[in-house]
């Protein structure tokens, strides 16, 4: 159940008998064709439908991640590490003043990776509750559905194209897109990542049927679901 749809009364009436919920993480970043909001879309869908069945409360997504990289980009906002560290730091913080003590961090943007570390070494400070740092796109039984489905998937391709994400009257080209040299991608600054990509992709197809990309995320929410539901301990 999403947070805005409860009430400050109905969180504490839920405390008194659960203490899990999850935190979307995403990014506001160039996406090609599709939306600039693909990680914020993604983490928060995936989070929500995986905890509905459970009676989880689902925190609003956190829209706005590390990107640096993709700054030459209009649209793209990042955050210095340090600033978004401070800002998990300050959500968790929060949430364990309330009484939330199994806390899932639904990520959806590799830059966000530096929260992973964070939450183990919150842990130490908080002892009793415990975080699970989950990127949900890249959790084996998700990775291994895109990889059957196809081997080339990359930031900004079909693998992130989803009837949720897709802007109407916008399509990328039908050919696929050749993979980017993605170690050479590292060394580049955000004026040079935008020449070498041009529209954004990093390769392959722009988009692939409704039924594919539905058999995905079906996985995704399954395997999200498993880590809300734990073990914990």
């Amino acid at each position: 159940m999403k947070l805005d749809t409860m009430n400050w009364m109905q969180v504490e009436s839920y405390l008194q008998a659960g203490n899990r919920c999850v935190v979307p993480l995403g990014s506001t970043e160039q996406h090609a064709q599709l939306s600039l909001s693909v990680d914020s879309i993604l983490s928060e869908r995936v989070a929500a439908e995986a905890a509905e069945p459970l009676g989880v409360p689902v925190f609003p997504v956190l829209a706005y991640g590390i990107t640096p990289y993709f700054l030459a980009y209009p649209g793209t906002v990042t955050l210095r590490m340090e600033t978004y560290l401070r800002v998990v730091r300050d959500i968790l913080d929060s949430l364990a003043r309330a009484g939330f003590r199994r806390i899932l961090l639904c990520n959806g943007h590799g830059g966000n990776t530096p929260a992973a570390s964070l939450a183990t070494e919150w842990m130490v400070d908080n002892p009793g509750c415990r975080v699970r740092f989950h990127s949900w796109w890249n959790a084996p039984r998700t990775l291994e559905k895109v990889q059957q489905t196809d081997p080339v998937a990359s930031h900004a391709s079909w693998m992130e194209n989803f009837p949720w994400t897709r802007l109407p009257n916008m399509r990328g080209p039908e050919e696929a897109k050749p993979m980017t040299d993605l170690d050479r991608l590292k060394l580049l600054d955000a004026g040079e990542v935008r020449a070498t990509l041009g529209d954004g992709n990093f390769g392959g197809r722009y988009q692939r049927s409704d039924e594919d990309m539905l058999a995905i995320w079906q996985v995704a929410v399954e395997e999200t679901r498993a880590f809300i539901e734990g073990p914990w301990e």
